[in-house]
């Protein structure tokens, strides 16, 4: 469906003379993380660099890409390709909407030696740059990479929700080594990995190139999905 469904759809969309195609597809192109697990440091991913999916779900959209850009290379139809990292808002699912139930639950958390720092995108700054991209000239036959343009920690982003919720943040401080031995024994390596990790995004290119910049706040996203 990532592949070759991307492909029809912009196949059509050509044949039907839309003139631009804009493609969401993943920061899990450029790689899974941008440091060591447990600290921050790296260097941030940008919209340059060479791809490196890992996993079928990145690779799909990898392909997904070349696709598009192929297409783009033999019409008249710009393609525009967009990375987001992780997405929250009202609606979210899957692991932000499993840390959003833990936290209200009071569940402890085993993070509050890790200083990761991870982009996040909220879902109406998303969408925001999805319009400018739609619309801007220079967008045409770009990749861009997107976030909220404030990079938290794990611990930093619970201790945020958990002050949302009028919760308290009930993080433990464990040796990170440990932390992940424990993922690997209780077969949750790579969630773990995912939360303590790194993952960084580089936004100047939407920022110089499109003149973007995230219109609503992380605080007052997070408070809108909390209150969601």
């Amino acid at each position: 469906v990532n592949t070759l469904g991307s492909e029809k759809l912009a196949q059509m969309a050509s044949m039907a003379g839309v003139r631009r195609f804009v493609y969401v597809s993943s920061i899990k192109v450029n790689g899974e993380s941008t440091g060591p697990v447990g600290i921050g440091g790296g260097k941030k991913f940008s919209a340059g660099d060479a791809s490196n999916p890992t996993g079928a779900y990145a690779w799909s959209k990898w392909q997904a890409e070349k696709a598009l850009q192929t297409i783009a290379s033999g019409s008249d139809m710009e393609v525009t390709v967009v990375r987001p990292p992780i997405v929250y808002g009202p609606g979210v699912k899957a692991n932000f909407l499993r840390l959003l139930m833990a936290i209200d639950r009071g569940v402890p958390f085993p993070f509050a030696s890790v200083s990761n720092r991870r982009s996040l995108v909220a879902l109406d700054n998303l969408v925001d740059f999805l319009c400018q991209c739609v619309e801007h000239p220079r967008a045409a036959g770009e990749t861009f990479l997107v976030s909220d343009g404030q990079d938290l920690s794990t611990p930093e982003l619970i201790r945020r929700i958990a002050a949302l919720m009028d919760r308290p943040a009930r993080l433990v401080p464990i040796p990170v080594r440990l932390v992940l031995l424990a993922g690997r024994l209780l077969n949750q390596r790579d969630v773990v990995e995912r939360l303590a990790g790194s993952l960084q995004l580089d936004i100047g290119k939407s920022r110089s190139l499109l003149g973007w910049s995230p219109p609503v706040l992380t605080d007052c996203a997070l408070e809108e999905t909390v209150e969601w």
